[in-house]
């Protein structure tokens, strides 16, 4: 057992800062296990949102020594082993979103930007049976997205969110990998690239990986969703010869209509 001081952000939306604490870390313990001990021991109404503790439920964000993390799936040894000798281990919110109080931010924005996004459309079911014939390959490329919960630690570390303040303009990693999920879908009909180019701003991301680095789910974000969709951009409204061939089968007015 050994004592472990942190510095831990204590505040709410008109200000804050950090307070000290100090508490006794045993082996196999998160950083989730240290806030809810210094909870008990000394601070009863630190704020702190978590829920599964499995690293399922995206809840418990934070950063911790300055990078955005899931407090219950880092450990303590991991922690103490970067951070300066005699330094404290600090824990702060996110700090892409709102304060609330403490460690706990406002992220309902993210699911304002949800909705702006064209939802799924199907094709019309290709079998007697009312249902969709689908390629393997096609349905694994999409799956990997779906492993996504909402953690928001991508959107956290994304430089237009984080330094920029974008919101308004940028939906973010987390929301460029639920248009990926869509737009690849091998059911899905629906064009979103318009939207991806002047809506969503897909545009600002200069696919710097950071967001692929800190996804706990391991998802490739900017090779597997950002970058493809940029491709998809690209090819619908920069590329000379596709607009030819959407003028020669007359789909190109179409286009148009919808910018």
């Amino acid at each position: 057992m050994a004592k472990v001081d942190f510095k831990i952000w204590r505040g709410d939306a008109k200000g804050g800062g950090y307070q000290d604490f100090s508490t006794d870390v045993t082996e196999g313990m998160v950083v989730l296990d240290s806030v809810h001990q210094i909870q008990a021991e000394s601070a009863n109404d630190l704020a702190c949102r978590w829920n599964c503790k499995a690293g399922k439920c995206g809840s418990c964000s934070a950063e911790v020594n300055g990078h955005p993390r899931l407090m219950c799936m880092m450990r303590m040894d991991e922690v103490l082993a970067e951070t300066p000798k005699g330094a404290p281990v600090t824990i702060q919110p996110m700090k892409a979103f709102p304060v609330v109080k403490d460690l706990v931010t406002d992220v309902s924005s993210n699911f304002e930007i949800k909705k702006k996004i064209k939802p799924f459309k199907p094709r019309k079911p290709d079998a007697e049976d009312g249902t969709w014939r689908m390629v393997q390959e096609d349905v694994d490329r999409v799956q990997e997205f779906r492993k996504c919960i909402e953690c928001f630690l991508c959107q956290d570390v994304c430089h237009v969110l984080r330094e920029h303040s974008l919101h308004d303009e940028f939906i973010g990693p987390r929301f460029l990998v639920y248009a990926a999920a869509l737009e690849m879908h091998p059911l899905d009909t629906e064009d979103r690239t318009t939207e991806l180019k002047n809506a969503h701003g897909i545009g600002y991301c200069n696919i710097t990986k950071c967001c692929t680095n800190v996804c706990p789910e391991h998802i490739t974000i900017t090779d597997n969703a950002i970058i493809p969709l940029k491709e998809r951009v690209v090819d619908k409204h920069y590329d000379p010869l596709g607009k030819l061939w959407r003028w020669i089968h007359g789909t190109e007015k179409e286009a148009n209509d919808q910018q």
